[in-house]
């Protein structure tokens, strides 16, 4: 059955997008001429507001003098840091519990060795990073030639190295076209331009030319990973399980005195082979425009044998780009606006063009109470299949690991929600409370079914089928609560209900009744609980995370709908640091398991994770080195 709700325009998609002009009109006046950072994606910042550690400590030279304007980074859980003051000392702040690699960076001195610390609520330690002047370097900071290194001043000795190439390269006869800037001829035969000469002259030696790189203030880690699919136990040891996937992760941050850069890439082979890369600079989150900016590419291209995925593939691979811009303005004291958008382009869609702005309002009323009230108004544009092309659970980036196809002739149509929202957040003591209102316009529902299809087509926990379920309305309230439950612990409960009126379905929805009934809704009262548990084991640096999630409307296969209760998903991961350092780098043991097929996103539908049927338990562990 086809809904002619298409042409309808209900009252919230008008408010929310007179909503959206007014906020973004505004910000795009002169005045407000900076480009965007993303608020927290939680409607209620609870889990952010719940007391963290901090890391303080001083930077000083070997002989004890403070080095004011070093770069401390500190790598764990999650990535931070800071700016040593004019005293020489810094504090990380906001750190989430667990062990972290820190170190300090300054231009002209040796990176101080990186010293792992174990945060936690109670810590109150400080610690000392000693940083050793490079040998040669003036007194006085030098200022970067061609951004290479410290210029060569005059009269300054250069440093040579004392072999015979280099010797022969310091007396090759110079050409007559010098001043032309054509290059000269060594005795040795071979061509070195001009350039090279005095990019010699500036580096000096391959060891000072390898200091120039140890100076960045550089973090990263590197992933060895392997994932791997079921949908029940005895499917890992059967004959057509899902083979394990080999993954590659590799992230590159620097930090600097106004924000920070962030690379990233991922990588995997085999039938499906895929790649996604992308690059970000956000700014500090004290600054007044507190913005953000990046984009990403990702790539999936499938060699298997499965018909219907190569169908479904035009090329046999699909490509998706995403830019996005947010700011965060901080207007007045105790006022913050945030505006911005995210543009996505999806090569298997027909409008292949995607676009979701947001804007934001947050108040904090009183200047010494923690209230906080936000009005958040957005527009959601989704492509179905878009969670393969996103991040997991675990915080990784990786990459598009399942094809998927259309379930009926139909083309491929987008998700779109109209996200209306109010909610307010205080502190007690240890324990923030958070109680929100919102009201949704969703078209083209999207629903996901794994380990259903039709007759004679391929079943499997690799390939799963999406489609429309049609359009509805929603209106709902939450509560939620967290707070430190004892040192290196934090538990929080968010609590959702919210009622839809369907307005009708999609051209999709015979298809999908047939194979689950279930995943056709009519008007309803949704009810969801999710819990998590977060606990950081010091002793050992062991950390544990739990999220369990209950849900009224969990779509089941046909076959167990009857008389079944509520079901549950979750995701469980542990993360082991390993009790050994290799110069400045450690080392960590992740295991993951989960059934939540997506992230919870702020804006998203109510029925994004409902409305995937039967997804499967997905595993994932390896190895991880910070460095």
């Amino acid at each position: 059955m086809v809904s002619s709700v298409l042409e309808r325009r209900p009252m919230i998609r008008i408010i929310t997008r007179c909503a959206l002009g007014v906020l973004l009109g505004t910000a795009a006046s002169p005045v407000f001429a900076q480009v965007p950072a993303r608020q927290p994606l939680q409607a209620t910042a609870h889990v952010s507001a719940v007391p963290q550690g901090e890391i303080r400590g001083i930077v000083a030279d070997d002989k004890g003098k403070p080095l004011p304007g070093a770069v401390v980074s500190a790598l764990g859980a999650t990535t931070l840091f800071a700016i040593a003051g004019a005293d020489g000392r810094f504090v990380v702040r906001n750190a989430a519990l667990g062990p972290y690699l820190v170190r300090a960076h300054l231009q002209g001195y040796l990176p101080a060795r990186a010293r792992v610390v174990q945060v936690s609520v109670s810590q109150r330690s400080e610690y000392v990073l000693s940083m050793t002047r490079t040998i040669g370097t003036p007194e006085s900071p030098t200022v970067l030639t061609a951004g290479v290194g410290g210029a060569v001043a005059a009269g300054e000795p250069v440093e040579h190295d004392h072999d015979e190439r280099a010797w022969r390269l310091r007396h090759a006869k110079r050409s007559i076209l010098k001043d032309a800037g054509e290059s000269a001829k060594g005795d040795d035969g071979s061509l070195f331009g001009d350039s090279l000469h005095h990019l010699g002259r500036a580096v000096g030696s391959p060891a000072r030319l390898a200091s120039l790189f140890a100076d960045l203030p550089l973090n990263g880690q590197i992933n060895l990973l392997t994932t791997s699919a079921f949908d029940r136990p005895q499917d890992l040891f059967a004959l057509d399980a899902s083979s394990p996937h080999a993954i590659a992760y590799m992230s590159l941050l620097v930090p600097g005195q106004t924000g920070q850069w962030l690379i990233r890439g991922t990588i995997t082979q085999g039938d499906l082979a895929s790649w996604i890369v992308s690059g970000s600079y956000r700014r500090q989150a004290e600054a007044t425009h507190a913005y953000e900016a990046g984009l990403s590419y990702s790539a999936q291209r499938y060699l298997g044998a499965n018909t219907e995925a190569l169908q479904a593939m035009s090329d046999a691979g699909r490509n998706v780009g995403v830019m996005y811009a947010y700011d965060n303005w901080l207007l007045v004291p105790r006022v913050r606006v945030g505006y911005g958008a995210q543009y996505a382009r999806y090569d298997y869609l027909e409008d292949t063009n995607l676009l979701s702005p947001r804007a934001s309002l947050t108040i904090q009323p009183l200047e010494h109470d923690s209230l906080k009230v936000r009005a958040v108004v957005s527009h959601r544009e989704t492509a179905p299949g878009a969670g393969e092309f996103a991040g997991s659970f675990t915080g990784l980036l990786l990459p598009p690991e399942r094809t998927f196809s259309q379930i009926s002739r139909a083309s491929f149509r987008p998700e779109r929600v109209d996200h209306l929202e109010v909610s307010a957040e205080r502190e007690w003591a240890a324990l923030v409370v958070g109680v929100r209102a919102f009201q949704q316009d969703v078209t083209d529902q999207v629903v996901t079914m794994f380990g259903l299809a039709p007759p004679d087509s391929v079943r499997g926990v690799g390939h799963y089928r999406v489609g429309s379920a049609g359009d509805f309305e929603a209106r709902g309230w939450g509560l939620s609560a967290s707070r430190a439950v004892a040192d290196g612990i934090r538990a929080s409960v968010d609590y959702t209900q919210s009622r839809t009126q369907w307005a009708g379905y999609s051209s999709d929805a015979l298809a999908i009744a047939t194979l689950a009934p279930v995943a056709v809704r009519s008007n309803e009262r949704i009810h969801d609980v999710t819990a998590t548990f977060d606990s950081v084991v010091a002793p050992s640096s062991t950390r544990l995370i739990v999220v369990y999630k209950l849900n009224s409307t969990f779509a089941r296969p046909r076959e167990t709908v009857a008389g079944s209760l509520a079901s549950a998903r979750f995701n469980v991961q542990v993360n082991q640091s390993l009790p050994f350092t290799f110069g400045n780098a450690t080392w960590e043991m992740l295991a993951a398991v989960s059934n939540l097929f997506g992230e919870d996103a702020f804006d998203g539908s109510v029925y994004d994770e409902s409305l995937v049927v039967r997804p499967p338990k997905r595993i994932l562990g390896g190895v991880t080195v910070r460095f």
